[in-house]
């Protein structure tokens, strides 16, 4: 045998080592927690053999604490490139068959490179947490590499798309990163994300509480807002990620990719023209308004769960994709409140980071009241909301389909915030308050003196719908730039995006804005 083949061969032998991450007997205990490896997870995401591995071969290079008989080849974390439905993207998977996937200062590199890589080239990038938190043993070394990590996804926000799947254990210091991305996908009943685990919370608070329940798929999905995304197995957790990455952009100088509609433009749903109750107070759902309007009646929701009176996600109207906003008057009759607002504002505020026209769909009374709402910074939470629309430079179509009161009006992409076309269904009712409430404040005294106070208040009240509840006083000034059939909505929406197609806007230079905490 020539050296050259001796050589060729110990190659060979030290890929088939690598590729076995902590040994065979780590990943028969990862497959019994019902987990995927880290190649696994890779495997299921990208494109059949498209992955090309950075750093396979480094080591970490800790000696403390025994760590250098602890030494596997590309440490605890697989890095590098593939495509995705063609598409380049940069990806990492933290291995937990190696020391628990905790974080070395070398993991940290690799990870970093990828990263750098990903800005580089202008691609998407992507990571997968499985880990037990910083490496103990590096000390001040894993936490310099987290720091490392923390600054290169602040850097990248807005420039590349970044999306976090949670596959496992994601605590400590290391939720920073997931929470600095743009989505963050999470795997039910296997992981769970927190800044300090159960027996902490107990030892502090006095507090019993199972990982689960402190931060499963579960809570972040439906009470924090944390997670975006949550899957069932690890191949709907691939597979969504994937679908994910069709409405984005491979970065913020690219407009989204286009796809083939077989879908007619200008379709016509009649179920529209019925769907407004007589009744202002009853509900309807908007899922069937999204679902009559856009290509096919798809709609990958956002955060389906958190703060569910309010509607965002991605849509296509004639193969552009949209990102959609829109009250839903069956739950809280469509009203905004902290967590609606904060979730809606994110929203918008990625969508115009990545050229993405916003869609929004307006049915909305006011703000929820209350003592919960205001010690809970609502004004703040309403305010994210206001900046981030006024904010948007991106295509904005904004079509009122009912309510649309007060100070809730102006947040929901009115014409003052630079929407570029206002468009309002007749039902629209566009005021500072609904009647009865305007009534009170206006005729309140009036009526008192009246011999039947209540034929007069209901005379005030008709005189004020006939004013105030239609689009027409709006349209009269402007603010609307157009009254439209509700059946008619998707074609007016795809001739919108397409006058909106060349959309030039700037706002004043400056650093950066404050936006409200």
């Amino acid at each position: 045998m020539s050296e050259q083949t001796k050589k060729i061969k110990q190659l060979v032998e030290l890929r088939e080592k690598a590729r076995l991450g902590g040994g065979e007997v780590a990943i028969e205990k990862q497959h019994a927690k019902g987990k995927a490896t880290a190649r696994e997870r890779i495997a299921l995401l990208l494109d059949a053999g498209s992955f090309e591995e950075l750093d396979m071969f480094k080591l970490h290079r800790c000696t403390d604490f025994g760590m250098e008989r602890k030494k596997f080849l590309g440490d605890g974390v697989v890095a590098g490139t593939g495509t995705i439905n063609g598409r380049m993207v940069c990806v990492f998977a933290q291995d937990f068959t190696v020391n628990g996937g905790s974080l070395s200062l070398t993991m940290a590199e690799k990870i970093c490179k990828v990263m750098d890589l990903a800005m580089k080239t202008g691609c998407p990038c992507i990571g997968l947490n499985d880990s037990g938190g910083a490496r103990i043993q590096e000390g001040i070394n894993a936490l310099a590499g987290f720091g490392n990590i923390f600054q290169r996804n602040i850097e990248a926000s807005g420039v590349i798309p970044q999306i976090s799947g949670i596959c496992g254990p994601c605590a400590g210091g290391a939720v920073y990163s997931p929470a600095l991305t743009d989505f963050v996908v999470m795997l039910e009943e296997i992981s769970y994300m927190f800044l300090t685990g159960p027996k902490v919370v107990k030892t502090v608070t006095g507090e019993d509480v199972t990982q689960e329940d402190l931060g499963g798929a579960r809570v972040h999905s439906s009470v924090s807002g944390v997670a975006h995304f949550t899957a069932k197995t690890e191949e709907e957790f691939a597979t969504l990620i994937r679908e994910l990455l069709t409405y984005l952009p491979q970065n913020n100088l690219e407009r989204t990719p286009r796809v083939e509609c077989t879908d007619p433009i200008d379709r016509k749903e009649d179920l529209l023209n019925e769907i407004i109750p007589d009744n202002p107070n009853q509900a309807y759902d908007m899922y069937k308004v999204i679902g009559a309007i856009t290509d096919n009646g798809e709609f990958l929701e956002v955060q389906r769960n958190f703060a569910r009176n309010i509607i965002v996600g991605f849509a296509r109207f004639n193969g552009q994709a949209v990102g959609i906003v829109a009250n839903q008057p069956t739950v809280y009759a469509g009203v905004l409140d902290s967590n609606a607002s904060r979730k809606a504002a994110r929203f918008v505020r990625f969508c115009d980071c990545f050229n993405i026209p916003i869609v929004s769909l307006v049915d909305v009374p006011g703000f929820l009241p209350g003592t919960g709402q205001e010690y809970n910074a609502v004004i703040d939470h309403g305010a994210k909301l206001l900046y981030a629309y006024g904010e948007a430079v991106v295509p904005k179509v904004t079509v009122t389909l009912r309510k649309s009161y007060g100070g809730s009006h102006i947040v929901m992409g009115c014409k003052q915030l630079k929407a570029d076309l206002n468009y309002a269904w007749p039902s629209a009712e566009i005021a500072v308050m609904g009647a009865s409430g305007a009534v009170a404040i206006l005729d309140g005294k009036a009526a008192k003196e009246q011999a039947d106070p209540k034929a007069f208040l209901a005379e005030k009240e008709k005189e004020y719908n006939d004013l105030f509840t239609n689009p027409y006083k709006a349209a009269e000034y402007g603010y609307i730039d157009d009254v439209i059939e509700p059946r008619n909505t998707r074609f007016r929406i795809i001739r919108a995006l397409a006058q909106l197609a060349n959309k030039r806007e700037t706002r004043p230079q400056k650093k950066h804005g404050n936006i409200p905490t």
